[in-house]
């Protein structure tokens, strides 16, 4: 099966290119899966093929169809604990710190 408009670039997908993409991706394919994902790779590729026909002389690169701006908030301490309250719930401490046993000689 070949793909591509010209035909320098044309590129063939055979049983032996899918058992190495199934190899790669761990996956264990039937004959049937093999046929179907020979298809499904030659419309990718076909469909990169027209792509790179597209003009996108002085089209700017995206990474977002629609414009993204970060949605996240400013990572600010707002009230900091308290550290009398939280050494409350130490079983030890000492020097306004937790006391942990020794684990490395």
């Amino acid at each position: 099966m070949y793909f591509g408009t010209d035909r320098r670039k044309r590129v063939e997908i055979t049983d032996k290119t899918i058992e190495y993409v199934a190899a790669l991706a761990k996956l264990e394919l039937t004959e049937e899966e093999k046929e179907k994902a020979k298809t499904d790779m030659g419309s990718i590729l076909g469909y990169i093929t027209t792509m790179n026909e597209l003009d996108t002389e002085g089209v700017k690169p995206m990474s977002h169809v629609f414009p993204i701006h970060n949605v996240f908030r400013e990572d600010v301490v707002e009230n900091g604990p308290d550290r009398d309250i939280l050494l409350q719930n130490a079983p030890a401490k000492k020097d306004g710190c937790f006391m942990v046993p020794k684990t490395v000689e």
